[in-house]
């Protein structure tokens, strides 16, 4: 079923309350960027295998096992490589990155130009989910008080 006690704890070891304050401070500003969420994916990283923290959530376990735990571990690889690849001004503005910087980024990251592409992709969908929690009733403030 999952622990989802443990799962809090873990995430209560890996957070920084000071670091969470400064994130939640750019998230209601709409102004979170690439270097937060590899910010964000290194502190969930530092919970553990990804297969782990998610056999914790109910009903996520079986998820992961049907599709095998190495293709998300190895995703949070890719994913960081790709920000790795990216000069600082293209991790706070991602706008910028147009068709040769896309491929500079896929050379640097032993990845392809697809994945790149994705990548942005889902930080767009991201950011803009972001937004409307820092911008909506309640906030994140209130969402995160629905969580306890």
């Amino acid at each position: 079923m999952g622990d989802v006690l443990t799962l809090i704890e873990r995430a209560e070891a890996a957070f920084d309350e000071e670091q969470a304050e400064r994130l939640e401070r750019k998230l209601l500003e709409a102004s979170f960027d690439l270097e937060d969420f590899l910010e964000q994916l290194r502190q969930v990283r530092k919970m553990g295998p990804l297969s782990q923290i998610l056999d914790l959530v109910p009903g996520m376990g079986k998820l992961v096992r049907d599709v095998s735990p190495e293709i998300t571990d190895r995703q949070f690889k890719h994913v960081e490589a790709i920000i790795l690849s990216m000069t600082p001004e293209e991790r706070r503005n991602p706008r910028i990155i147009n068709g040769s910087r896309r491929k500079r980024i896929a050379r640097g990251s032993g990845t392809t130009v697809q994945e790149v592409n994705a990548l942005l992709k889902q930080f767009r969908q991201m950011q803009r989910m972001m937004k409307q929690l820092g911008t909506g009733k309640g906030g994140l403030r209130g969402l995160m008080r629905m969580f306890g």
